[in-house]
């Protein structure tokens, strides 16, 4: 909910494709090595904002600084320490997170040589509210009737209905979980599942998002409610770097049958391949068969509807040749 790649450190870490704080989509920047890049992370910056220091491989120093936002939100910048340019923006984080996030992403941005991914800052990234649609969604859902959010049936393919209820489970007040039950007709008889699942069933994010968005913000400060496991589902529903990976199933069926590309070029493609009895070497497509949740993972009956974002990207960028976010589910 994020989802490359889910979301946390700072909503999320800094990594290729997956869902982070910043609204920001990578473009790779210069990879930043050298001993400056471990040593120097904010120890005795008394520059206001100063995160930390580096010099980049052509020997020109960089720092990363945390500057203000709209509306007290916070963007951390990569950029020329001499001249204060070539800004490249790392996260753009809420108001409402701790100042010690800014700090932490500067340490993991500047520990993780691989994982250095960024844009060029904007003007509009000085007017952007990071997160302004999810706090949208929960002030509108204020206004909607309580029995709404709750009373919303979901139905996926085998004919399962899901839906938020309150149950109870031993405590002095009811609990608010979705739940699945066998059909419409069965809703007496329905079991607590997380919401990864209600979404895994479904092998879609939406509406099982928004419906969660507007039932945490309808008893926010219901006492007579509790939505402690939910918020928790969805804060982890929001970081993992674990995605859906029906768009990317769908993108290498659409590329097989229009570009005549085999399963088994694409898995050799990202890396993966065997070797018969005479040495002959082909597209590991078992692999690949799994990882789009075509045939089943080992001693499993059925095929997962996740993939990690790490493994997405491989496949998009060397199996398909595009882009990530072409195969991601909003």
């Amino acid at each position: 909910m994020t989802r490359t790649i889910s979301p946390s450190t700072a909503r999320q870490a800094i990594q290729p494709r997956t869902r982070v704080s910043s609204r920001a989509r990578p473009a790779r920047v210069r990879p930043k090595t050298g001993p400056s890049a471990r040593a120097d992370r904010g120890a005795g910056c008394s520059e206001p904002g100063l995160l930390g220091r580096y010099t980049d491989p052509e020997g020109h120093p960089r720092q990363v600084v945390a500057l203000p936002g709209a509306r007290g939100s916070v963007l951390v910048v990569d950029r020329d320490t001499n001249t204060l340019g070539d800004r490249c923006l790392v996260a753009h984080l809420a108001a409402d997170e701790s100042q010690e996030n800014a700090s932490l992403i500067c340490e993991h941005y500047l520990r993780d040589p691989a994982g250095r991914w960024c844009r060029r800052v904007t003007p509009a990234d000085l007017e952007i509210v990071p997160f302004a649609d999810a706090e949208e969604i929960e002030s509108q859902a204020e206004a909607l009737p309580s029995a709404m959010a709750l009373t919303t049936g979901l139905t996926d393919k085998q004919g399962c209905t899901y839906r938020l209820e309150l149950r109870s489970t031993g405590m002095s007040i009811p609990e608010l979980r979705w739940c699945r039950c066998a059909s419409a007709a069965e809703l007496e008889s329905s079991e607590p599942i997380s919401m990864r699942e209600a979404i895994a069933s479904l092998e879609s994010y939406e509406p099982v998002r928004t419906l969660t968005h507007r039932a945490l913000a309808l008893h926010r400060d219901d006492p007579e409610v509790s939505i402690a496991m939910l918020r928790a589902e969805r804060t982890r529903m929001d970081s993992s770097k674990i995605v859906l990976n029906r768009g990317l199933r769908r993108a290498v069926l659409a590329a097989a049958a229009a570009q005549d590309l085999s399963m088994s070029e694409i898995a050799a493609r990202c890396g993966r391949v065997k070797h018969d009895s005479r040495g002959k070497e082909s597209g590991e497509t078992s692999w690949l068969a799994r990882r789009l949740g075509i045939a089943p993972e080992g001693g499993e009956s059925t095929p997962t509807p996740w993939i990690h974002s790490d493994v997405l990207a491989l496949i998009a960028r060397c199996g398909l040749g595009i882009s990530p976010r072409e195969v991601e589910l909003g």
